[in-house]
């Protein structure tokens, strides 16, 4: 059975940024690619939460959407999962805010 998928507030904004990001330095073919990229990938871990990585105990995992940008999400009990935020991988790592 499929977690249903809740989209905080943060995960909106950040989305939006890399949209608006593509849209600006790259063209809107990109901004397709990364959209549905990102659907496909939060299909897949809706029906299999734990295929992607959780390496603290805090159990937030990390989509690869594409080689510059993750996904960070979160299982919240046997039927949701919060998608927290967008990252781009070529950030520190150290400034993540959970």
């Amino acid at each position: 059975m499929a977690l249903k998928v809740h989209w905080t507030k943060r995960a909106e904004k950040t989305f939006d940024k890399v949209v608006v990001y593509f849209l600006k330095e790259w063209s809107e073919k990109e901004v397709k690619n990364f959209v549905r990229k990102t659907n496909n990938v939060i299909g897949h871990i809706s029906e299999k939460p734990k295929m992607f990585p959780s390496p603290k105990k805090i159990n937030v995992h990390t989509a690869l959407i594409t080689k510059h940008n993750s996904l960070l999400y979160k299982i919240m009990g046997n039927n949701q999962m919060d998608l927290l935020f967008f990252w781009d991988n070529r950030q520190n790592p150290k400034k993540q805010k959970l």
